[in-house]
């Protein structure tokens, strides 16, 4: 099969269009990289403050990992008071059973097993309806200071203690049963993060001492 001259030229415009246009879009992704990395971080650091109760370290800086067996490590954020004392952690969960796809929520706990407070990071729920659990205030605050001990882990319409919304049942009964597996995650692993939290702090320390 042989090609006219014109048929040349056209294929080769063809391809210097696709070289350029994917140069481009190399380039803009590359430059745009470092200020949605900022971006997210900013974002990850105001969601923290939110959930965790006054501290004087950089939950941030003090993250160490836990890991997770069937999925990719998870990343803890502890709470210090100015005495280096572990007083809450903050971690991400992940709601699978949302109304249009997984909900991911950031949860504090208190070293004594309670909720801080619990802020949504990411979620596809309908606008207007199942996207209250980003919206309503009023009902993210009914987290507050709930514990595995003190509260029915269910929307009132399963018998529980929390509210759902009109015609929006399924987004915050995905988000309360994430939150109860995540309490439940602290009481079985309580003892281990604590060890965590003082082994990366400890290991911190060292790495600043030996580079000052």
């Amino acid at each position: 099969m042989s090609f006219d001259k014109s048929q040349q030229k056209i294929a080769l415009v063809l391809f210097i269009v696709a070289l350029v246009s994917g140069s481009l879009l190399a380039w803009v992704d590359k430059l745009t990289q470092a200020p949605i990395a900022q971006a997210q971080r900013e974002f990850l650091h105001r969601s923290i403050k939110q959930v965790l109760p006054e501290h004087a370290n950089d939950p941030l800086k003090d993250m160490f990992l836990f890991p997770m067996a069937e999925h990719e490590d998870m990343q803890i954020f502890p709470a210090k008071n100015k005495q280096g004392d572990v007083i809450a952690y903050a971690w991400e969960v992940v709601a699978p059973d949302g109304y249009a796809g997984s909900i991911r929520i950031l949860m504090g706990v208190r070293v004594s097993g309670e909720v801080v407070a619990i802020r949504v990071t990411s979620h596809q729920e309908t606008p207007g309806l199942g996207d209250g659990i980003v919206r309503n205030m009023a009902w993210l605050y009914e987290f507050i200071d709930k514990s595995l001990s003190n509260s029915k882990w269910h929307v009132k319409k399963d018998g529980g203690d929390f509210d759902q919304f009109t015609g929006a049942t399924i987004s915050p009964r995905a988000v309360v049963k994430a939150v109860h597996q995540g309490l439940l995650f602290y009481k079985a692993n309580q003892a281990v993060l604590l060890e965590k939290a003082y082994s990366a702090s400890m290991q911190a320390e060292h790495v600043e001492g030996g580079q000052s």
